[in-house]
């Protein structure tokens, strides 16, 4: 215990270092822009990520560190959940060593600690419920119950594929014969109630505005591409290796088949709650493959089941010791490139560059033509570089035009008759609708990125026009 307690502080504190020193994503200034209105839900997702970004901002102000704070913290404790969760359901082996090591040995996570994503909340919350449940297999003390729903419960406030938690370990509360006496006790139906009560909040918000998130994120359900399904398969199935890294994917799909087996034969309730956490994700995951693309970050959620699987399958300590360690360095890699660009790939091959770079740059050309044309206010055509130039520009001089602003709980303001600079990445914008006047002014380019580039252009607001203020720094 006392060496991987030191190697998660050592972790951890680098991570913290590398989520100080890498420039904000795009989705990142949005969230933090979420943190600055905070409300029961949002378009895009349930709320525990502007939570967490407004309590690590609280602490350290408006910084990168203080935007992804908990990320690692939070890590660093669901990493020793995991480690509980394998000693209890495993005693006497290494297996809650192996999950926690592989685990943290993975892009997904590696990468995931130092940006704050929904991911992040998502994979502490979800590895909680596991560990919950690990402990009421372990003690038969219902008390653990209570303690999922509240930490299924706040999953769901995290991200809606937090659903699969819930159904992962409903199915197992069914189908498991020693497990399924609790459905006469009272505990597993007030864990329920307490989830929705945590959830009501995100269903208030979405019923008072037409259930748009609950819409959005439905709609995917219905994409359907057939005749790309084996381009999409062969690149969820690369994807997970690239991120769960080559040799830790193997050991979690070799957990996989073990827990599998080990289900089938003896019905046993510990594999039992690590197949029901993972099976149904990865059937659900592989099915929308077949029309769609997979996010790579979406099976996030199956790796610390799959984890302790490959932990508990007794592998021999030169795998799980090698795979890790070309986890990490592969990990120690990104983090190098991100914080420092020491490897000077070209921009246009480096998803690093692509992503982060040259945001603070192009926010100093913005402010330049800004000044230099006497406008009020700066605009752009998407809420990415919108909230990216609210994070990079003084003052709070961004507006937000797109329609999903104004869903947020931000002030509204009057633009109508002033004179505004549009940020746009179209040459030639289609804003006769939108401005009542418009003239181009300059380009202006994300240094390093690959060719971003972005043309600014003189706008006038028609009379009686209103956008919504974005926060800044």
């Amino acid at each position: 215990m006392k060496p991987l307690a030191v190697a998660l502080a050592a972790v951890t504190l680098l991570r913290l270092i590398v989520a100080a020193t890498v420039p904000l994503a795009p989705d990142e200034t949005y969230y933090w822009i979420w943190s600055h209105a905070l409300a029961g839900s949002y378009l895009d997702h349930p709320p525990m990520v502007a939570l967490w970004i407004r309590a690590g901002t609280s602490l350290l102000g408006q910084t990168a560190l203080g935007v992804r704070l908990l990320g690692p913290l939070s890590a660093a404790v669901a990493s020793w959940m995991l480690f509980d969760t394998g000693r209890v359901l495993f005693p006497g082996t290494k297996a809650g060593v192996v999950a926690a090591t592989l685990l943290n040995a993975t892009l997904l996570l590696g990468v995931g600690t130092v940006i704050m994503t929904p991911d992040s909340p998502l994979l502490f919350f979800w590895t909680a419920t596991l560990w919950a449940m690990a402990r009421l297999v372990a003690s038969g003390a219902g008390r653990w119950w209570l303690v999922a729903g509240v930490a299924g419960g706040l999953a769901l406030d995290s991200k809606y594929t937090a659903l699969f938690l819930w159904i992962g370990v409903g199915l197992w509360l069914v189908l498991v014969p020693t497990i399924r006496p609790w459905l006469r006790r009272w505990q597993p139906w007030a864990a329920v109630a307490i989830g929705l009560a945590l959830f009501a909040p995100v269903l208030c918000w979405n019923e008072a505005h037409a259930w748009a998130g609950i819409v959005k994120q439905g709609a995917r359900v219905d994409d359907w591409r057939p005749a790309r399904a084996i381009g999409f398969l062969i690149e969820l199935v690369g994807g997970q290796i690239g991120l769960a890294t080559p040799l830790v994917w193997v050991l979690c799909m070799g957990g996989l088949g073990v827990a599998i087996r080990r289900v089938w034969r003896l019905r046993d309730p510990a594999w039992s709650l690590l197949l029901s956490l993972s099976l149904p994700p990865i059937a659900v995951f592989l099915q929308h493959a077949i029309g769609d693309r997979v996010q790579g970050n979406w099976p996030a959620i199956i790796y610390p089941a799959l984890a302790l699987a490959a932990g508990g399958m007794a592998v021999r300590d030169r795998w799980w010791i090698g795979a890790s360690a070309l986890g990490f360095a592969i990990t120690a890699v990104v983090y190098g490139q991100a914080a420092t660009g020491v490897v000077r790939l070209p921009p246009r091959l480096d998803p690093i560059a692509m992503r982060l770079a040259g945001w603070d740059g192009l926010a100093v050309q913005v402010e330049a033509a800004r000044i230099a044309t006497g406008a009020d206010f700066v605009a752009a055509d998407g809420y990415a570089v919108d909230s990216e130039l609210a994070w990079w520009l003084p003052g709070d001089r961004v507006v937000g035009t797109d329609k999903r602003w104004r869903l947020f709980a931000l002030p509204r303001t009057d633009i109508g008759g002033k004179v505004g600079l549009l940020v746009t990445s179209r040459r030639e914008p289609d804003a006769a609708a939108e401005w009542g006047q418009i003239a181009p002014v300059a380009s202006a380019n994300r240094s390093g990125s690959g060719g971003s580039a972005f043309f600014l252009y003189r706008i006038a607001a028609r009379p009686g026009a209103e956008a919504v203020r974005l926060p800044g720094r």
